[in-house]
């Protein structure tokens, strides 16, 4: 499977008027082998501005945005090359299409189309051990470094 999303973006003409301000196939890139990445959108800043119609995925991001947002859908083919990362962020996540593996910390739990995850600072990873391309969209919103056991635990990764 090759991921291809349709990004339709929302705004308003100068009357005020709501309009799609864009409607295309959005860019997808891959960072390591066996991933493709798809940035949708990004925000800054809170509360967030809907205002103007500057394209808010042209914004250069890391995995997730300090004081902002990052919506992403990624494709793991099968097999693919492992990353263990946390991130300052929280994240919520929707399985598309597929089945993968959540390793946290060595313990996993199999998610598959149609569940639900939200991810609260852990180190994690995803593994593809199936046959078939997992598709996961993510929404990352920023938030603080995670505390836990007397330790502060920084985004690593």
């Amino acid at each position: 499977m090759t991921l291809q999303v349709r990004r339709v973006v929302t705004g308003h003409d100068r009357n005020g008027k709501a309009i799609v301000t864009i409607d295309e196939l959005a860019k997808t890139g891959s960072a390591r082998p066996g991933v493709t990445t798809s940035l949708v959108w990004t925000s800054e800043g809170f509360p967030i501005s809907n205002d103007g119609n500057a394209d808010e995925a042209r914004r250069a991001v890391g995995t997730w945005h300090p004081n902002g947002t990052v919506f992403r859908i990624i494709e793991f083919a099968p097999g693919n090359g492992g990353r263990n990362h946390r991130t300052d962020s929280l994240d919520y996540a929707v399985v598309l299409a597929g089945e993968i593996d959540m390793d946290l910390d060595g313990s996993e739990v199999h998610v598959k189309a149609g569940d639900v995850i939200v991810q609260r600072g852990t180190i994690h990873n995803w593994i593809n051990r199936g046959t078939a391309p997992c598709v996961i969209a993510f929404v990352l919103i920023d938030a603080r470094p995670v505390t836990a056991g007397g330790r502060l635990l920084n985004a690593v990764g």
